[in-house]
């Protein structure tokens, strides 16, 4: 029997007011120190970092770790894995239950597809000086592992949650010692490039005149628009979680069956469980949809305002639940290689997502190219963040592109995420297979210019 004033029954609720609280306080170091808040380092992360250096500090004096005392319940470095992971499907559902918008234009169409195929050219381009640095590392240090390069894409791509989801899966299925930690490591790095290359940026922006130092306060894009109205007694946040909740246990229970028929895939199955909750999410959203048109209602179910919301709150507690959980004793000879492809990572996916910005969208090119390169090295909302600094009320599409450029990221990278557990048999065969699904979605992100250019060339020959 459990007593009231035990370690275990107060552990998870201590551990998450640590990490709330590790949130709020970074949050007033940035309003009130300059430097800070001029870097545009997100708060999660800045808050991450601030229980790092606390438990560092505590391991150097007590020898222990800090997460794995009794007062967090013994175990609450594997809490904070947990936390992570949940995490990152609770805040794509959240997402993928947010109302759309009306109907798009083909020129709209095309964009988003488009920024859709720069996000995955952008992963395979990642993946590819991930994997060429680490197989040459394999080489030069004894026991490395040969593909530890492919967790850049994940962890600039798409952010900690599935950087630690690879990680573990290099970790349980290949012996990568440290892999969740190096995962997670690559993901900081990301937040971190996302900063220095945008601030670089924007400084460059404000000096050739091209943007104001100041911008208007942004217009909330999220303010929910015909909601269902409060004629029940329950609360309309409580039914947006409840829905969210109801989504993520019908993923588990459709991950369960596919891992009880696929027994050999089940880590990788388990390892997808943000893209099978923004499958339920989406046909339970079309669900509510098809009974209120059934009932003749013109109120959405969901509610756009606090969908963002509650995103975002699981957003920023992965991120600062996932730099608190990395084991830096498990990785202390992998800095130099993490370094290196970090750096590279910020140098390739800001040139490339640069280019793409410039010969593809040139009416709001550097709207386009910010938030860009801010998602691809950290998270859509990294993205926004750089993307307010020029465009406050968010007048250019490069907003909306983020949103919907999802889909067709998903169908395309897909096979992309498939290779990745496929990398650790066969290093040198997938960095192959990268670079050349790289030129295939060159070839169609650049279809308009090199179609074009072909076109005009069989009309002059004739």
């Amino acid at each position: 029997m459990e007593n009231f004033w035990d370690y275990s029954v107060w552990g998870t609720v201590s551990l998450a007011a640590v990490l709330l609280c590790s949130l709020l306080f970074a949050s007033f170091l940035r309003r009130r120190i300059p430097f800070l808040r001029n870097s545009l380092i997100p708060t999660s992360v800045l808050g991450g970092v601030l229980i790092v250096i606390v438990a560092s500090v505590y391991k150097a004096v007590t020898g222990d770790v800090l997460f794995d005392t009794a007062f967090f319940g013994g175990n609450g470095t594997a809490e904070l894995e947990m936390i992570t992971y949940h995490c990152l499907a609770l805040g794509f559902i959240a997402s993928a239950f947010k109302p759309s918008k009306g109907k798009l234009t083909r020129k709209r169409t095309t964009e988003i597809f488009n920024t859709g195929v720069t996000t995955v050219s952008t992963y395979l381009l990642q993946g590819i000086v991930g994997m060429a640095i680490s197989i040459i590392a394999a080489f030069l240090i004894s026991g490395f592992f040969p593909a530890a390069g492919a967790l850049l894409p994940f962890g600039y791509g798409q952010g900690t949650g599935q950087a630690m989801n690879y990680g573990n899966i290099y970790e349980a299925e290949f012996g990568f010692s440290g892999g969740k930690s190096f995962g997670l490591v690559i993901a900081a790095f990301g937040f971190i490039s996302a900063s220095i290359g945008g601030v670089i940026h924007l400084n460059v922006l404000k000096h050739s005149g091209k943007i104001r130092t100041e911008q208007p306060a942004p217009a909330d894009e999220t303010a929910p628009t015909t909601p269902a109205p409060l004629r029940e007694s329950i609360d309309r946040l409580t039914v947006q979680i409840a829905l969210i909740f109801v989504a993520y246990l019908l993923a588990y229970l459709l991950m369960w069956g596919l891992g009880t028929l696929l027994p050999g895939m089940k880590s990788v199955i388990f390892g997808f469980n943000f893209l099978l909750g923004v499958l339920t999410a989406t046909l339970i959203k079309l669900l509510l949809r098809a009974i209120g048109r059934k009932r003749r209602r013109n109120t959405e179910a969901t509610d756009a305002f606090l969908m963002t919301r509650a995103s975002n709150f699981f957003f920023d507690l992965m991120i600062v639940a996932g730099i608190a959980a990395i084991r830096f004793h498990t990785i202390d000879r992998y800095w130099g290689v993490m370094i290196l492809m970090g750096v590279v990572g910020l140098l390739v996916t800001f040139v490339y997502n640069r280019i793409v910005a410039k010969l593809l969208f040139p009416e709001y090119a550097e709207e386009q190219f910010l938030a860009m390169y801010g998602m691809l090295t950290g998270t859509a909302s990294t993205g926004i963040i750089l993307l307010r600094e020029i465009d406050g009320d968010f007048v250019t599409p490069a907003s909306d592109n983020l949103v919907y450029q999802n889909f067709p990221a998903i169908a395309l990278g897909f096979p992309m995420m498939l290779l990745a557990t496929f990398a650790p048999k066969q290093p040198v065969l997938s960095l192959v297979i990268f670079l050349v699904l790289f030129c295939v979605m060159n070839l169609l992100l650049f279809r308009s210019f090199l179609f074009k250019k072909r076109k005009k060339e069989d009309r002059a020959d004739s």
